[in-house]
Parts: C-alpha cells; sequence; structure tokens
C-alpha cells in the first residue's frame, strides 16, 4: 500500500517557546498517523525583527515586553508545565540574550537543500540551545556549533555567514507570511490548503493532517 503524502510547512520562530512546543506537537501528531508520508518544511518569521543584530539583554527586552515581573512569572510558569508535558525542560533563567534570528533563519533555509530530515533536526536543536541551555543563537559561532551538530557541512555555512547569502530570500519569506495573513506563529500549512494558528493539541494537529491527507473538503457556507 502507498502511504498517503502531505507537506507541512511550519511558520516559526525559532525564540518563540510556542513553536518550541508546537514542534514537540507536531511529532506527536505524525506519530498518530504513521501511515502518511509527511514532508515537514520550516519557514521563517521573526517576532521581533528590531532587535539589534547583537541582541538586547534578555532581562530588559522581557521587562519592556512585559511590563511586569509578575506577568513574565506566569508566562513561565505556564510554559514550563506545558513543556514538561511534551518533553521540553525550559529553563528560562538560563536565557541572557534576546537575539536577532534572521541568521538563524538563513542556517535553517541552507538546511533545507541538505539532506532529508536534517532542517527539522537542526530547528530542534536551535530551539533547545536556546530554551533549554540558554545559548545565544544570533551569536554565529553557537549556529556553527549548531550545523555541526545537524551534520552540515561546518566549513561551508562559516564562510556564509558573513555574507549576505540568502538575507532577501529570507526577508521576503517573512514579508510572504505576512501577506497571507500569518499573524502569530506557529502556523502549521498543510499541503497549502489549510493554516492552523497557534500551539494546538497533538490530537487537533492529527485529525488535521489525516482529512488534508484524505482530500477533505469543506463544504461551502
Amino acid at each position: 500500500m502507498i502511504a498517503k503524502k502531505i507537506t507541512i510547512d511550519v511558520v516559526s520562530d525559532v525564540v518563540c517557546p510556542w513553536c518550541f512546543v508546537g514542534r514537540k506537537r507536531l511529532e506527536q501528531a505524525l506519530a498518530l498517523n504513521p501511515d502518511l508520508d509527511a514532508t515537514v518544511n520550516w519557514r521563517p518569521f521573526q517576532l521581533d525583527p528590531t532587535i539589534p543584530a547583537k541582541g538586547k539583554d534578555r532581562q530588559r527586552y522581557m521587562q519592556e515586553k512585559f511590563g511586569s515581573s509578575d506577568r513574565i512569572f506566569e508566562i513561565h510558569q505556564q510554559l514550563t508545565e506545558l513543556g514538561g508535558e511534551v518533553g521540553i525542560e525550559f529553563d528560562f533563567e538560563a536565557i541572557q540574550v534576546s537575539p536577532n534570528t534572521l541568521d538563524a533563519h538563513r542556517l535553517i533555509r541552507w538546511a533545507a537543500q541538505a539532506t532529508p530530515n536534517v532542517q527539522d533536526e537542526l530547528v530542534g536543536i536551535l530551539f533547545s540551545y536556546y530554551f533549554e541551555q540558554g545559548k545565544d543563537i544570533g551569536d554565529r559561532q553557537i549556529l556553527l556549533e549548531a550545523a555541526a551538530e545537524a551534520g552540515l557541512d561546518a566549513a561551508i555555512v562559516e564562510s556564509l555567514l558573513p555574507t549576505d547569502a540568502d538575507v532577501v530570500g529570507v526577508r521576503q519569506e517573512i514579508d510572504m507570511a505576512s501577506q497571507v495573513g500569518v499573524r502569530g506563529v506557529p502556523c502549521f500549512i498543510l499541503d497549502q490548503k489549510y493554516a492552523i494558528m497557534g500551539a494546538q493539541s497533538a490530537d487537533v494537529l492529527a485529525d488535521a493532517i489525516r482529512q488534508t491527507a484524505d482530500g477533505y473538503e469543506p463544504r461551502p457556507a
């Protein structure tokens, strides 16, 4: 029996904790559909493109964004609990820098040209570096470490990072996401037909993936 195929484009940012949760739930959703042949592509989005290239002090950035230390604590507490449910060990206190993620998205774009699943593996590494280990994923040396860990050619990556390679392409993709209505991430686009916004439960994602693969077409109202 030939497996049904589906393509899932995930619009996300690697400094978005909900995107990390969403990636884990997507893994669970795909495990609930073992007979499907799913191709997962990671697409760029920047929660805050105004952050300087060298990043910004994390504590100061969070205070400016949320205002209240109590509010920040509540958000982190909620995410820590949700993360525990899907195998993520969030360590928000370890994060010292809020990075600009443009270079990270360039690296993710290059990883798509490697062997299958390398891009997804790299995204997982970057999420873990930032949220579980507190590494500055805006630092090009850290990006080289991630590239090597994912199995990319670190020498090629090292030669490309200082250049403007794919800067325009990444920014165009981000602009395109906004033009088609993506206002928040994660956003899961199934076979370029349906979009699921937010870190939905694995069951919701699994059902949507199954229906799309089966060729479901909603009836007009």
